[in-house]
């Protein structure tokens, strides 16, 4: 009879608790947002994916011991654990992001339940806002995926690229071409994209510095077949994308405004391989796309700048030894791993992003910075 008593007493606490993932702050209370000093009119949130503080500090001390995050005035700290593992993935995280709910690795665009659920490019589009993605991932990798589809498993390709035609996002730069035109239906969604009104256009015709601009179309560039190549092997078009996006994507809202993903993606996969010398590559990189960005957020003056991680990879880590010009480097992983991510913020609305606080919490204050259907942000 005890153990039955202790097992009843064991489903109670299960039922009380609920899921033991679940933030305390999504359980207790909510945080009303502080009226804003100025609201921004545009949005660029810029992802560094796997990209920790350790990451950070490799590519600071190998550029001069400077980046342009250092000319961030607000910092913050997201806690980053998926709905059902401490430890999450960039689909768990991305989702996060774009849709400001807690879910399961692997999961695109859904909830917990596998329930669809809206991301902020939605959002956005609903309030008449231009959007775009960019990734130097294929377009269908995990992270840009989270923000435009709606699927059980990330590893879902082709579903995932077929979902982007009934999405309205009106820049996307990134790899995966093979997913759009050579599907194993043998259908080819470049001319879907072209009858929606895309320019399409792709590695194997001209370079993206190259394509003509029309502001009365979309704009969708593919830069490799699959995934591409890395910096230090040749890729090099994520300076021009940021410099394209931003002004494409003004000249198109017409006063609306535009929210804008950029991820550098392949600093995880620095941390993957254990490679120090891939991260620092793609940090420099990504520090490079983080200065034009912050050009036109300056001249701009109406564009909230928020850059931080989906999570940590590697466990990587700069040892005893270590000088500015030759690090000495160690990682415990070559998976993901549980640490905080930092968050940096630039421009009108900034100062919503102080403190710690959910991933999901990135959502809501984009959301509410806004004005897009929020008044609360979960802390």
């Amino acid at each position: 009879m005890r153990v039955v008593h202790l097992v009843c007493l064991f489903l109670f606490c299960l039922s009380s608790c609920g899921n033991p993932y679940a933030p305390p702050s999504e359980i207790v209370s909510s945080i009303p947002m502080p009226p804003l000093a100025e609201s921004p009119k545009n949005v660029i949130l810029m992802i560094g994916d796997g990209m920790g503080i350790s990451q950070i500090t490799a590519g600071m001390y190998s550029n001069d011991n400077f980046l342009h995050l250092e000319n961030f005035p607000i910092v913050g700290l997201h806690k980053c654990y998926a709905s059902d593992n401490l430890i999450t993935d960039s689909a768990a995280s991305a989702t996060s992001f774009s849709s400001g709910v807690k879910t399961f690795n692997g999961a695109i665009g859904v909830d917990a339940d596998t329930i669809p659920v809206t991301t902020i490019v939605e959002r956005a589009e609903k309030a008449g806002m231009q959007t775009g993605l960019i990734a130097t991932s294929s377009i269908v990798h995990a992270t840009p995926a989270a923000f435009y589809a709606h699927v059980k498993s990330r590893k879902a390709f082709e579903d995932i690229a077929l979902q982007f035609l009934d999405s309205d996002v009106d820049l996307v730069i990134g790899g995966g071409s093979r997913y759009f035109n050579q599907r194993s239906d043998e259908r080819n969604l470049y001319s879907d994209l072209r009858q929606n009104g895309y320019v399409v256009a792709d590695f194997n015709t001209k370079a993206l510095s190259e394509i003509p601009i029309n502001f009365d179309k979309k704009l969708a560039y593919f830069t490799a077949l699959s995934e591409p190549l890395s910096f230090s092997q040749g890729r090099d078009y994520l300076l021009p994308a940021v410099s394209i996006a931003p002004i494409f994507l003004s000249k198109r809202s017409q006063d609306n405004g535009f929210f804008l993903m950029v991820e550098s993606s392949q600093i995880e996969w620095g941390g993957q391989t254990n490679q120090s010398d891939y991260i620092i590559s793609e940090m420099l990189e990504f520090n490079s796309a983080i200065g034009k960005v912050l050009e036109f957020a300056k001249e701009d003056g109406q564009t909230l700048v928020v850059v931080t991680a989906d999570h940590e990879t590697g466990g990587y880590a700069i040892n005893r030894g270590s000088k500015m010009d030759s690090l000495v480097t160690a990682f415990t992983t070559t998976k993901h791993t549980g640490t905080m991510i930092p968050v940096f913020a630039y421009g009108p609305g900034a100062e919503l992003f102080a403190g710690i606080y959910e991933n999901t919490a990135i959502h809501n204050k984009i959301k509410y910075a806004l004005g897009l259907e929020t008044d609360q942000v979960k802390r």
